[in-house]
């Protein structure tokens, strides 16, 4: 069994890259092998048409302001999101602006190695006006919604997936992102989890500003039960699965943070 030093050298030497120096493998696209398909395609019959309308949203288009106003948010009030609120939250953190070349690529909202975007977004819908309640997947080029399932007991579901997170189950929505590696790999071979990481965090980062400019409250989890979420959204854990997930919500007049964080302060270092 490795130590904990030895674990930690592992993984972080997992992370190291030189793209000065050629790989022993040449990628599929080097070998001129056909690429894979730019998004997913319908898991069902059950699709649902999002507005574009964003103008009529009122939605705050100051840079500063947004970067500095920027946060974690964990308290929300319950009350429902607009379907057009929730469609410019999809647009801004996987809209498709155009396509390159003869379907080549697609030109995003957020930046992406090589416009692989090899990442699917899956949302657990509690409380959008004119949705029912249940899990629905995101078609990116259509820019559409489809229904997967209902979910029972949604609240405990939410909050199991995130490892007993209990803050989340208050969430309007909660966005899943799931990663279908070979989608990049097609191009980067072995270096392309590795660039898929960081270009999952600039998807989530669009999320926070994106909620930030429309008054709501959002929160990045990297903890969550790997197990249930792949099966909450039907993925194989091998050729996709989920990756990131972050709840949304309007935003609770009352903040509760210190509740959700009883726990800091009994951590050394802590200040009462």
């Amino acid at each position: 069994m490795k130590s904990y030093e030895e674990l930690v050298k592992y993984y972080r030497e997992l992370t190291h890259f030189d793209s000065s120096k050629d790989s022993d493998y040449p990628s599929h696209q080097q070998q001129r092998l056909p690429q894979p398909p730019l998004s997913k395609a319908k898991m069902t019959d059950k699709q649902i048409a999002l507005p574009m309308d964003f103008k009529s949203l009122e939605l705050t288009n100051d840079t500063v302001n947004l970067i500095y106003s920027r946060e974690s948010r964990r308290s929300y009030s319950g009350e429902s999101l607009t379907l057009l609120q929730l469609s410019f939250l999809l647009w801004a953190t996987q809209g498709v602006k155009s396509m390159r070349g003869n379907n080549y690529a697609t030109m995003r909202t957020v930046p992406c190695g090589g416009a692989r975007h090899p990442f699917e977004t899956y949302l657990v819908v509690q409380n959008v006006e004119g949705l029912d309640k249940g899990v629905y997947h995101y078609l990116p080029l259509t820019n559409e919604i489809e229904f997967l399932k209902p979910v029972e007991d949604m609240e405990q579901v939410i909050a199991d997936s995130v490892v007993g997170q209990k803050w989340a189950s208050n969430a309007s929505v909660v966005f899943y992102w799931s990663i279908m590696p070979y989608r990049a790999e097609w191009r980067y071979g072995e270096a392309a989890v590795l660039r898929s990481l960081v270009d999952v965090g600039h998807v989530c980062q669009n999320l926070y500003l994106a909620c930030e400019a429309a008054k709501l409250g959002t929160c990045a989890i990297i903890s969550f039960d790997f197990e249930l979420c792949n099966k909450l959204f039907g993925l194989d854990g091998e050729d996709e699965y989920v990756i990131y997930c972050a709840p949304v919500g309007t935003v609770s007049p009352v903040d509760n943070s210190d509740e959700i964080y009883a726990f800091v302060k009994n951590e050394p270092g802590a200040q009462g």
